[in-house]
């Protein structure tokens, strides 16, 4: 069994880019492979969601945060609250990882450090994303370009795939 990291952009997707997602990560369960994510808004929330039809034991499914659930669950709230993100979006991934933590503890892999803050979070993020790597024998990445993103913690993810040597293919979009 092969552990396949998705990785993507959180800002903005369509139709297409949630259909080549999903349609991704059915094929790496009927493989009999896992996927390793980061457990972020847009491109790894409907890979998520589609892993967990796929395998609602979610014993093929691994989660990295940049922080404890808890932790990241505030962080989430305070950014509905600011009108960063949607309450809905919020509480959806809210409500997608506890549920994951709830079938299956293992699946959940947090960060103990709690000092995720606005000053923190980029590097805490990409500290998420060099531990996802870890966890990768292959890498495929959605980089999504918006008028407010480049995109940036995707890029970061391709190149330490690429450095670890593990394969990587990447989909790119532009929708700004």
């Amino acid at each position: 069994m092969k552990w396949i990291g998705i990785s993507g952009s959180w800002r903005k997707t369509n139709e297409e880019i949630e259909e080549k997602i999903r349609a991704i990560v059915r094929e790496i369960f009927e493989a009999g492979n896992g996927m390793v994510s980061g457990g972020a808004l847009g491109v790894d929330y409907i890979a998520t969601d589609e892993a967990l039809k796929c395998n609602p034991e979610s014993n093929k499914i691994k989660i990295f945060l940049p922080t404890t659930l808890k932790k990241y669950s505030e962080h989430y709230r305070k950014h509905a609250k600011l009108g960063t993100i949607t309450k809905k979006q919020a509480e959806d991934i809210i409500d997608q990882l506890e549920k994951i933590k709830n079938v299956n503890p293992d699946a959940v892999i947090e960060n103990p450090d709690t000092n995720f803050t606005e000053e923190t979070k980029k590097k805490m993020y990409y500290e998420r994303n060099s531990r996802a790597v870890e966890a990768s024998d292959e890498l495929i990445a959605f980089r999504v370009k918006t008028k407010e993103s480049e995109s940036l913690g995707t890029v970061d993810t391709v190149e330490k795939a690429k450095k670890k040597g593990i394969p990587v293919k990447l989909f790119s979009y532009d929708l700004s």
